[in-house]
């Protein structure tokens, strides 16, 4: 069983060292931890492989083994065929969640990411991912139907958002239950400033997709830093993928190629593929590469200039939108 670090911490957030009771660098139960909060280490689970046969079940007569056992995230990172280092997949639902294979050691974050496990398989060692939640993402969009009223449904955010070339110089920060990382700003309200007169619907849908591709843009910028190496394409999946001009804004914002493949049911896949792995369906993570195929590549049309012009602009409305409650 790959036991994630989790997105609460218990220590400093840029060493994640120990969290949710589980030494991820020792891989097993902290006893400091357990010490502290006064929990027998009895009460607690044998930890087992991410891909590895645990336990078996009884279905008409029949006997069936459990065999792959993971984190949502980690499941998907898994889906995304990311097995080397360096490789990062982004799910975009309610909220966006960052995975990036670091390899066989966890990396200590400095810039307010966690480390956690990715997973492991009889065969291999331990393979770690550096992760970056962001609250509000495809949520958005559900308070521009549901709240301003602006769209019928989810779906439409796309054709609004195309009647307008660009977002007319408006910023829209959903902050709208604090930031995630790497801000972790439970203070932070939701803002949309650089309105005018001129301002309109299509300016705040586009701003509003913009924003989900900033935020996930600012986590994968802050784990370009942790590992110091530059991100060479981003993988997705997740609802909000199939918006066509969210992933070419991602793709802009970023700099780099953005991946959608074409089985976007990655979370279910990946755990499928572990149990496979552990019963002997699949040989090797090289059989399951050879499987994962490519929807569509969004290459990035926006020069470094005015990708850096758009960046800094959005930094600004971030910081007027931070602690902003009391």
């Amino acid at each position: 069983m790959a036991i994630d670090a989790g997105r609460e911490h218990l220590t400093d957030i840029s060493n994640a060292s120990r969290t949710l009771l589980y030494n991820i660098h020792d891989q097993c139960w902290d006893d400091e931890l357990l010490a502290l909060f006064n929990i027998p280490a009895a009460m607690l689970p044998r930890v087992t492989l991410s891909s590895g046969v645990c336990a078996e079940v009884m279905m008409d007569g029949a006997c069936a083994p459990i065999a792959g056992i993971a984190g949502d995230q980690q499941a998907a990172l898994f889906g995304q065929a990311c097995y080397r280092s360096g490789l990062a997949k982004n799910t975009y639902g309610t909220g966006c969640f960052l995975l990036r294979h670091t390899g066989e050691a966890p990396v200590a974050s400095t810039h307010q990411l966690i480390a956690t496990i990715a997973w492991q398989c009889s065969n291999r060692e331990t393979q770690y991912a550096l992760e970056g939640s962001v609250f509000i993402g495809g949520a958005v969009v559900q308070w521009l139907r549901d709240g301003l009223k602006i769209i019928r449904r989810a779906a439409d955010i796309e054709t609004l958002a195309q009647k307008a070339p660009d977002n007319g110089g408006v910023f829209f920060v959903p902050a709208f239950a604090g930031l995630g990382a790497p801000y972790w700003d439970a203070y932070a309200r939701g803002a949309i400033v650089g309105l005018t007169r001129g301002t309109q619907d299509a300016h705040i849908a586009r701003a509003a997709l913009e924003a989900i591709a900033l935020q996930s843009a600012d986590v994968l910028d802050a784990m370009n830093r942790d590992v110091g190496e530059a991100l060479t394409e981003l993988r997705v999946d997740g609802g909000a993928a199939t918006n066509n001009t969210l992933m070419q804004i991602q793709a802009d914002l970023l700099g780099v190629p953005v991946v959608r493949p074409q089985n976007q049911e990655t979370t279910a896949l990946g755990a499928a593929q572990l149990a496979g792995l552990a019963v002997g369906y699949w040989r090797d993570t090289e059989m399951l590469e050879m499987r994962w195929k490519v929807d569509r590549v969004f290459e990035p049309a926006f020069s470094t200039d005015r990708r850096e012009a758009v960046r800094s602009q959005w930094q600004r409305a971030v910081e007027r939108a931070k602690a902003w409650a009391e």
